[in-house]
């Protein structure tokens, strides 16, 4: 009887510890959203090799910096939680977004159809232009000049399309590279002879390597940037308003001076 009734009080143990695994587990799984401090967090991703907008400065540290790392942190204030942002590849940022792993990109990022049937995006926020960096010596100075070279582009940009639309016109190989330093480094090594960057991030690469200049792309897009949030998000009215804000106390000019500079 004693032998009973403690394989049932076992039992009765085991499950309850059973129950109580399953609810830490479960918990675990979800992941926290607060901070030490009770704050939401949102998870941020970007491509942090896109100075002026999203890079690391190694001689200053790890720290990811930039245009659009200081104006997440500024929404996030107006929206009351904390940004958290990680680094990624491009190209994976909007299936990340889809797949729950992140809940905002900011990384330089121009709407798209294809883009805007999977996630959400605010109001613009920067405007920009599109420009060739060729090798000074190259005697590349228009578009019709790249007939028979190669041509880098960033994988799933904006700028890879504008790729694909000059190869309709002139007979140009475009390649993709994962990151901007790739472009450029395979540009100096004669691995390609051009490549599409974005002004104000082919403007570090000129101030820096007195071999490279720049010409723009002669049909320039409408191209702006945009913060990407999930489908049906909440996120985009509350980040939409605090960009409105930021906007008309100047903040988003202030960063601008900060940040970015026009291809002379």
């Amino acid at each position: 009887m004693k032998n009973k009734l403690f394989i049932m009080m076992l039992v009765l143990v085991i499950g309850v510890l059973a129950a109580c695994g399953t609810k830490d587990n479960n918990a675990s799984d979800t992941g926290s959203t607060t901070d030490t401090e009770g704050k939401q967090v949102l998870k941020v991703g970007t491509s942090a090799d896109y100075a002026p907008f999203e890079y690391v400065d190694a001689a200053k540290g790890e720290e990811i910096i930039g245009f659009d790392i200081d104006l997440i942190k500024l929404v996030g204030e107006k929206i009351g939680v904390d940004m958290q942002v990680q680094d990624m590849d491009f190209n994976s940022l909007v299936p990340a977004l889809q797949a729950g792993k992140i809940d905002v990109v900011i990384s330089g990022m121009t709407p798209n159809p294809e883009r805007e049937k999977v996630v959400d995006f605010s109001d613009k926020y920067n405007e920009t232009e599109q420009v060739i960096l060729v090798k000074k010596d190259s005697g590349i100075k228009k578009e019709a000049d790249l007939a028979g070279k190669k041509i880098g582009v960033q994988t799933a940009s904006i700028q890879e399309n504008l790729g694909n639309e000059i190869a309709k016109k002139v007979d140009v190989t475009v390649e993709g590279r994962t990151r901007i330093p790739e472009i450029v480094q395979d540009m100096m090594s004669k691995r390609l002879d051009a490549g599409i960057l974005e002004g104000g991030v082919a403007k570090g690469y000129l101030k820096t390597n007195d071999q490279l200049e720049a010409f723009p792309v002669e049909e320039q897009p409408e191209d702006f940037k945009a913060i990407a949030v999930p489908k049906g998000s909440d996120l985009k009215d509350k980040i939409n308003k605090a960009l409105k804000e930021l906007a008309e106390e100047g903040k988003i000019k202030e960063l601008e001076e900060k940040w970015l500079e026009k291809v002379e």
